[in-house]
């Protein structure tokens, strides 16, 4: 019988992206009128990104990434990098606490998409050649260069047939999958923001009127992960990030897994699974008993929204609590988002970043002794 890989993930793990420091949120700033030179401002990100690597070898994780520091968000180091994307708005606004909304822009294919240089590769040698623990590459899913543009991806005179689009986009994330792989990248995560949100009957309905069915999206976001992954070398250990939305302390969406849960889990050709579960808008650990024998749960159950540390028994309860649906040896920790999913970052200080990813090793070490 198939068992679920663990180590990675470690019992400890994050999802990525860290907090900027202010001298690169600066650095930012001058590159873009010209005032720090090309060399100069690449050194910082070096500096920088050696810093974040001992940050997390100090807090005791196992799991090491760049913080995404040389990327403006999340999913825009993987965009930039290609030919043929632009910006334009997006009908799925952001939300707060207030009930205030906030609108977006996200990419859309004015020219044919094509993969120029090393997307996360480069990135991945960087933290390699600095840290003797498990370098983990962050990646968007497919899913995100379609779902936020309501299914209008691209202009019609470049891609007359939208699968022309799809092929293109698939393609290039093989090359970067076995381009990884060759360069040696054990651990890889994609975060999937689309299917989290198809979780949410608001976002469901919203859908439908725009035209689609999310039933269909969802398998089509399931195929596209599943054909990609074909490029990954056997030693490749790949979790998948469920997210709602993270950006400055702000969400897209809410709902629990259960509309999306039974399929994603047991379709989706992943080692695992990052599950947020830091607030109630996340729902229940019930959809857990889903999750087939060989696969993994990393629980975020630490929120990167909010600057107050956890309960550590708090946390321990949660975790006896989502043993009923999923057995302990197949779950692990984690905060339930990156700490800056764009440059700006949460509203929490590099002090209560350090301190919740320490909560979560010392925690983890508690738990699993």
């Amino acid at each position: 019988m198939a068992v679920a890989k663990i180590d990675p993930p470690f019992r400890a793990e994050h999802v990525g992206s860290l907090l900027r420091p202010h001298e690169l949120a600066v650095a930012f700033k001058d590159r873009a009128r010209g005032a720090i030179a090309p060399a100069a401002f690449r050194d910082l990100e070096d500096r920088l990104i050696r810093d974040a690597i001992r940050m997390q070898e100090e807090v005791g994780l196992q799991s090491i990434t760049d913080g995404e520091l040389r990327r403006g968000s999340w999913a825009y180091g993987f965009v930039d990098a290609l030919d043929g994307f632009v910006n334009r708005p997006s009908p799925w606004p952001f939300h707060d606490d207030a009930g205030n909304s906030y609108p977006i822009e996200t990419c859309y294919a004015a020219g044919k998409l094509r993969r120029a240089r090393g997307i996360a590769t480069p990135e991945f040698e960087f933290v390699r050649a600095h840290t003797t623990r498990t370098p983990k590459v962050t990646i968007p899913a497919p899913s995100f260069m379609h779902f936020f543009q309501a299914g209008h991806v691209a202009d019609p005179a470049v891609y007359p047939d939208p699968e022309e689009f799809w092929e293109d986009l698939l393609r290039i994330y093989e090359e970067e999958i076995a381009a990884l792989g060759h360069a040696g990248a054990t651990w890889l995560q994609i975060d999937e923001v689309p299917q989290a949100m198809l979780c949410d009957p608001n976002i469901r309905a919203q859908t439908r009127a725009f035209g689609e069915d999310p039933d269909r999206l969802t398998q089509k976001y399931i195929d596209a992960v599943n054909r990609i992954l074909k490029a990954r070398p056997a030693a490749m250990t790949v979790g998948m990030h469920m997210c709602r939305g993270n950006f400055r302390s702000r969400w897209l969406a809410a709902g629990g897994y259960d509309a999306v849960a039974e399929r994603l889990f047991n379709e989706v050709e992943v080692d695992g699974f990052f599950l947020e579960y830091d607030s109630e808008r996340a729902g229940g650990f019930a959809p857990l008993r889903f999750m087939p024998r060989h696969k993994f749960a990393v629980l975020g159950i630490v929120s990167t929204k909010t600057p107050v540390l956890e309960d550590r028994d708090a946390l321990r309860r949660r975790v006896d609590e989502a043993a009923r649906f999923l057995p302990l040896e197949r779950l692990a920790i984690s905060p339930q988002c990156g700490f800056a999913s764009t440059a700006g970052g949460n509203q929490l200080s590099p002090a209560d970043q350090r301190a919740k990813l320490r909560l979560v090793v010392e925690t983890a070490a508690e738990i699993w002794r």
